[in-house]
């Protein structure tokens, strides 16, 4: 029979060997590895010779003949990770390895005939070695339950983009105001210059933020839909893939297995289980792109109004100086809020927020000016 598409057969010939020397890399990790960790890198090892055997069949299908492990040795990035790994320890590659991992999931992407359940399968992988990390490698002398870096949410996120928008509205607003002043505008000219700034940046904000969350949204239920499909089609692969998950967290094979064994008895609590294990999703909270822009639209508006105060009950120096107090009081506010967010010294915050503040400020007040006296 003819060879179908040899392009293509040869690409399913370079994911074969790929996917061996990974098998070969997680084998010999797991051989130099005790415990939980060894029994987790000899799994990912078994599920690079499932891909194989996955691309190996495709060729054939193809109609040619599929490399054999008889011609294969693995590549000599592979020996030169093992021989680090053997002379210091594991724990210095498994990065590496979590960032090939990452790069594969890239490449399956771009690979037509690649299944959604193996690039799903790919990322478990770096998810999982992310854990294998934190775990370290001894034989269960650590209980504590694991952070998942994959489905942690950052308690602050909300909190943090609220101040993100402030500062935005607040920097932007007080630039545009300045320029208007140092140009000696009347007051009704920067009060109308100020309010224009507010809605027109609060708009932008929140159409901006309400096309973003719509697409993060829309992306979320493409993969429930390829977890729910996986769930369907694939059950033993997926509770494998989730005995794998509880493993990576510490838990021992026996109990792993059970949990994983009682949670795909149902769908239903199945894909809520993998899209928050595996996807680091909540299927109950997929985002708002309608509470999204909402909350961009006020937190923006919050920042840019202060600036605008002064100009509704007076004009000429005393609204100047007002605006600009209040604007460097927000600034020192913002600045003290994130320094706790981020965990940083508060001195150290402030004095930056109010230095880019001033300096965004002061050079528009200043081309205020020069283009006031170029039109007077």
């Amino acid at each position: 029979m003819p060879v179908r598409h040899p392009e293509a057969v040869e690409r399913f010939r370079h994911h074969v060997l790929t996917e061996w020397d990974a098998a070969a890399l997680y084998r010999g990790l797991a051989d130099l590895s005790r415990g939980r960790r060894k029994e987790v890198l000899a799994e990912l090892a078994a599920i690079e010779d499932k891909h194989a055997d996955f691309w190996s069949a495709k060729i054939r299908e193809y109609g040619a003949e599929p490399p054999t492990f008889v011609e294969f040795s693995p590549s000599r990035r592979t020996l030169v990770m093992l021989d680090k790994a053997r002379r210091y320890s594991p724990d210095l590659v498994l990065p590496v390895v979590e960032q090939d991992e990452r790069n594969a999931v890239d490449g399956y992407n771009d690979e037509p005939e690649a299944p959604a359940s193996m690039i799903a399968e790919e990322a478990e992988h770096a998810r999982a070695l992310d854990e294998l990390m934190r775990l370290g490698d001894e034989d269960g002398d650590d209980d504590s339950p694991l952070s998942e870096p994959w489905h942690r949410s950052d308690k602050s996120g909300a909190l943090r983009a609220g101040i993100f928008g402030i500062n935005d509205g607040l920097v932007s607003n007080t630039s545009l105001v300045m320029g208007f002043a140092g140009a000696a505008a009347p007051r009704a000219t920067v009060l109308l210059a100020g309010l224009a700034g507010l809605l027109a940046g609060a708009f932008s904000m929140g159409a901006g933020e309400y096309i973003s969350m719509a697409n993060q949204r829309e992306a979320y239920e493409r993969e429930l839909s390829f977890e729910r499909e996986e769930i369907e089609f694939h059950p033993e692969d997926e509770q494998r893939e989730l005995q794998l998950i509880y493993e990576a967290k510490g838990v021992d094979a026996q109990t792993a297995a059970a949990m994983a064994a009682q949670v795909m008895s149902d769908r239903d609590v199945a894909l809520d289980t993998m899209a928050r294990e595996e996807l680091g999703l909540d299927p109950d909270d997929l985002g708002s792109p309608w509470k999204a822009a909402a909350s961009s639209f006020v937190a923006f508006s919050v920042g840019a109004v202060l600036v605008v105060l002064p100009y509704l009950v007076t004009g000429g120096v005393p609204a100047l100086v007002a605006a600009v107090v209040l604007a460097l009081l927000a600034l020192v506010a913002v600045g003290a809020v994130m320094a706790r967010i981020n965990g940083r010294p508060v001195l150290r915050s402030v004095v930056r927020q109010v230095v880019v503040g001033v300096l965004a400020a002061g050079a528009t007040f200043l081309l205020g000016t020069a283009f006031g006296v170029a039109l007077e």
